[in-house]
């Protein structure tokens, strides 16, 4: 029994040791990054402390690039300050619209509906109140408009709508859909876009998806040479489709 365990023993240190191969490691592939496309801004105000006042605001963004002139950077965002949209401004907002091409965000302090009529008729649906200025408000405000979206105050929406409405009846216009290029489906979404619907509200009531009611707004702005949502409805409007 000794003699065994010795031989368990021996042989056991007879044993040789083998080193663990060290496992090759792969470096980590860097991740690309995707580089946003900063939105060029040029801002219109009457005077240089309103000027200063919304430049700071948009220099805390860095998704901003601010420019003096928008011809310079080919398209962008124009930030236009006004107290009261008076015929100067108009004379600008049309400029920056018909020669610059910008999408354009009104800060106004206040605006009558004759002149609400031509803001939306030159297809600006970005606008803020004075009063309602945040740096995050205004920020949120370029994206809005780079995207070609429209953003209005709820009181301004609801005078728009009236306004075109005591239109229509004043003029008796009381278009058939069908005979000025509108199918009955696009009047029953751009009528929801009115009453504040968002798309998968819309989608729901009109049981279609998301995608067809996106299409169908697609195809009114294309057709009908507008830019957004907003400028479609009060073009609807104005036109007595709904």
């Amino acid at each position: 029994m000794l003699q065994y365990a010795d031989d368990v023993r021996t042989t056991t240190r007879q044993i040789p040791t083998q080193t663990a191969r060290p496992v090759p490691t792969q470096a980590a592939r860097p991740v690309p990054t995707q580089t946003v496309r900063p939105i060029p801004v040029a801002v219109h105000a009457p005077d240089p402390l309103s000027r200063a006042g919304v430049l700071s605001y948009l220099r805390q963004c860095p998704e901003i690039s601010l420019v003096d002139d928008l011809r310079q950077a080919g398209t962008g965002v124009a930030l236009l300050v006004a107290d009261t949209f008076d015929a100067a401004a108009l004379t600008t907002l049309s400029r920056l619209v018909k020669a610059e091409r910008a999408r354009v965000v009104l800060v106004l302090d206040r605006i009558q509906e004759p002149e609400l009529l031509d803001v939306v008729s030159l297809g600006v649906t970005t606008i803020l109140w004075r009063r309602e200025v945040t740096g995050e408000r205004l920020r949120q405000a370029v994206r809005t408009a780079d995207r070609g979206h429209g953003d209005l105050p709820p009181d301004l929406l609801g005078k728009l709508i009236g306004c075109m409405g005591r239109r229509r009846t004043a003029d008796g216009t009381g278009h058939d859909p069908a005979e000025h290029g509108m199918l009955p489906r696009e009047v029953d979404v751009l009528r929801l876009v009115a009453d504040g619907m968002d798309t998968g509200e819309i989608a729901g009531k009109l049981l279609y998806s998301e995608r067809t009611i996106k299409n169908i707004i697609h195809t009114v702005t294309t057709r009908f040479h507008l830019r957004n949502r907003a400028h479609a409805v009060a073009y609807a409007l104005r036109e007595g489709y709904i």
